[in-house]
């Protein structure tokens, strides 16, 4: 059975190598991934683009290891997934790489503490153990005075918040981000991304998210571009400003063509 290193395991690093994934619908195969290669090293904010269609939900969940690549090699957080059985690759994701989704995931029995305790005691850590890390993330993330209520009682950008605290419990070196703000309004989104990209600066994290929004990505410092189910290329954003930034995606995926 494949094991997971727990030296290489605190590595900031994404590593794609050759990745294939088709989907079947009805009487043809659909490719959402056409042999992809994408190397992230060291801390960061960085994010995965392209149009509808290009790949990008369906490589983050293959790096999550929500789902299985057909072809190919990945590894994530100084892991490579490849033949990680489903318990592994569960363990995998509440150690080594938080994922945060659109949805958030919350459970609605539960309150914010114990939404973000969850993994860790599903771990087999002490609820009474981890505690104490969830309310500090809780309080750093503005959340103090919203520990006892449950996601029904908290406003989209507070069950956001929760959510990344959950993900960042357990100390991962990769954080995953689908959309995470595409339940949000526009103002509360803007603080999410300024709030993913400290925790990229401040916890030496790499941060991964996907996104279709130039507002988002120019809060990154790096921006993967997708089509086709391939990587089209990559930019340093350099400060620039979301229409900027929408340009130079908009040539790089005319480039590829």
């Amino acid at each position: 059975m494949p094991s997971i290193d727990p030296a290489a395991s605190r590595a900031c690093r994404v590593r794609v190598r050759g990745v294939h994934k088709a989907y079947r619908m009805g009487a043809r195969d659909v490719h959402a991934l056409r042999g992809v290669d994408l190397d992230i090293e060291g801390p960061g904010f960085h994010a995965i683009m392209g149009p509808s269609g290009s790949g990008k939900s369906t490589l983050l969940h293959l790096l999550a290891g929500l789902d299985a690549a057909d072809q190919g090699e990945i590894e994530v957080g100084g892991a490579s997934l490849a033949g990680l059985s489903e318990h592994e690759l569960t363990l995998h994701r509440r150690r080594r790489s938080g994922v945060v989704f659109q949805g958030f995931n919350l459970l609605p029995t539960l309150n914010a503490l114990e939404n973000v305790t969850l993994p860790a005691t599903l771990d087999g850590r002490a609820h009474l153990d981890v505690a104490p890390r969830a309310e500090a993330l809780l309080r750093e993330l503005g959340l103090g005075d919203r520990m006892d209520h449950r996601p029904d009682a908290l406003s989209g950008g507070e069950q956001q918040r929760v959510a990344i605290a959950r993900a960042l419990l357990q100390e991962p070196p990769v954080l995953l981000a689908d959309e995470p703000t595409g339940n949000l309004d526009s103002q509360t989104s803007d603080r999410l991304w300024r709030l993913l990209a400290d925790v990229a600066g401040q916890r030496n994290m790499l941060v991964l998210m996907v996104t279709h929004e130039p507002q988002a990505a120019a809060h990154c410092s790096q921006v993967h571009v997708l089509q086709d189910g391939r990587v089209a290329g990559s930019l340093s954003v350099d400060a620039m400003d979301p229409s900027q930034l929408a340009v130079r995606v908009a040539d790089t995926l005319r480039a590829s063509r």
